[in-house]
């Protein structure tokens, strides 16, 4: 009962701090309406955090992570903090992932920004997933990096966000998600690029199936 007063707390509180503080934002959702907050909390194996932007929260991309756990017989939560073109920094500087993080509700905490394929880029990554991993570790909490790609036309600094998001989650001894290695080695092999949506940045409902997919078997590797 007390984690579910403390879910409808936090919710009412982001809402009224983007509603002082942004004209406009994409949305952060706290739990999808499709399946809300159980409140047979026994029943929960494991509680997730995802913490991005818009390669997170399109397609859903969370309760695709969780479906595939139901599948696998796990019953999984997920409570997603995603704003477009946001970085780690600037989830770090809103203040509220600290607050979540510090509830000591979460098993898995899975983090992202853009590609970060420059080193400015590569640097926020590294120095923000490292706070991050840090605050994790003294909630008893285990920090995941969802590796992501970069836009069709930006491909050939692919190598540079592989080479970021590794280094990254190798620096503090973390879950690397190696989603966009994935993709890459699939494109070079099939010349395929089904993975992409029609923008060609972010993922089709294809591409967001098979981040799903390497999300869950990263966390859950036997």
């Amino acid at each position: 009962m007390k984690a579910i007063i403390f879910k409808l707390f936090l919710i009412l509180s982001i809402v009224n701090f983007y509603s002082c503080n942004n004209d406009e934002f994409d949305p952060i959702i706290i739990n999808s309406e499709e399946n809300p907050i159980d409140s047979n909390e026994s029943s929960i194996d494991y509680n997730l955090l995802f913490i991005g932007n818009s390669l997170t929260y399109v397609n859903d991309l969370p309760n695709l992570v969780r479906s595939i756990a139901e599948v696998n017989g796990k019953i999984i939560d997920v409570t997603i903090i995603a704003n477009g073109n946001y970085a780690l920094i600037d989830h770090w500087n809103d203040g509220i992932i600290q607050t979540l993080i510090e509830s000591g509700n979460y098993d898995f905490v899975i983090v992202q920004q853009g590609p970060s394929s420059q080193p400015y880029g590569r640097e926020l990554l590294i120095e923000y997933g490292g706070k991050i991993s840090e605050l994790c570790r003294d909630y008893n909490t285990q920090l995941a990096y969802y590796m992501v790609w970069p836009s069709l036309t930006n491909y050939s600094t692919f190598d540079g966000v592989i080479f970021s998001y590794t280094k990254a989650a190798n620096l503090t001894n973390d879950i690397l998600c190696p989603v966009g290695e994935v993709w890459k080695s699939h494109f070079d092999e099939t010349n395929d690029f089904s993975y992409y949506g029609s923008d060609g940045f972010h993922p089709s409902l294809e591409g967001s199936n098979v981040a799903a997919r390497i999300i869950y078997e990263s966390l859950f590797s036997e």
